[in-house]
């Protein structure tokens, strides 16, 4: 197995994931995201790991991650079942094309025009509060939208490296009225095969450090209810406020990777 990382396997080693896990698991639970946008960035700025490798681990990570999170949000009822498997069904195969297209497109018209997307987002969210009770029904046209949503997803994910999250909470919310809880909770198991079949891809790469992502999976569990919880508590305004500000921070990083690909053009 090819060592892509020089980082010994010391006491800080293990502090850092076991600190980078806490963070992820909290913000996983908390937005129902995978918590790969933070996990990836911290990996390469404290261990040294490169982005691909980063990338890989923080994707192996997920997997536990987000089974603690569908389990606290499911015992409230808070999961569309069906809903997440065809979003799964559409970003497996979403993610292909968006790895065929990936040599064929411009990065950074790519990267901006995402921003774009999620300051659209950001502004959509303090004029759209959620019904806590809104459901998402499956229907003749939820089910081949959702589909949709679900390929474009994966193809995002497959040409920008983010998470499913970041792109199926705000869509369920702003498109398919849904609740806030429910769409993180959906979001949450969506990407459980995603990652699964993710990782496996990963592994036969070795594009994974198995010590670091159980390290950093396992310390965030430990947060991860701690942070659906608190989403279930907030008010659904505070909640999304709180949401747009994580998408700022997103955003933000997007920004950065898309000026300094022009640069080095």
């Amino acid at each position: 197995m090819i060592e892509r990382t020089r980082t010994p396997r010391s006491a800080r080693f293990y502090a850092v994931c076991v600190g980078v896990g806490l963070l992820a698991g909290l913000m996983s639970g908390l937005f129902g995201v995978g918590g790969g946008t933070v996990i990836v960035p911290l990996l390469v700025l404290l261990l040294g790991f490169d982005q691909r490798f980063a990338a890989g681990t923080s994707l192996a990570a997920i997997v536990p991650t987000a089974s603690v999170g569908v389990i606290t949000y499911a015992i409230d009822g808070h999961v569309a079942w069906i809903p997440a498997l065809i979003l799964a069904a559409g970003a497996v195969g979403g993610a292909q094309i968006g790895t065929w297209l990936l040599p064929k497109l411009s990065q950074t018209a790519l990267r901006w025009s995402f921003v774009a997307f999620l300051v659209a987002v950001i502004v959509s969210l303090y004029f759209v509060i959620p019904s806590r009770d809104a459901e998402l029904a499956l229907t003749w046209v939820t089910g081949p939208s959702l589909l949709a949503l679900g390929v474009v997803t994966g193809i995002l994910a497959g040409l920008l490296g983010v998470g499913g999250g970041i792109i199926v909470v705000p869509a369920l919310l702003l498109l398919f009225g849904t609740s806030d809880l429910i769409a993180r909770g959906t979001s949450l198991l969506m990407m459980i095969p995603t990652a699964i079949s993710g990782t496996v891809g990963n592994l036969r790469r070795s594009n994974v450090d198995l010590r670091a992502a159980a390290c950093v999976g396992i310390a965030a569990c430990t947060t991860t209810a701690l942070g659906a919880s608190l989403a279930k508590l907030v008010d659904p305004f505070v909640g999304n406020v709180l949401f747009s500000i994580f998408l700022v921070f997103i955003a933000t990083q997007m920004a950065v990777k898309a000026v300094r690909g022009r640069h080095q053009r």
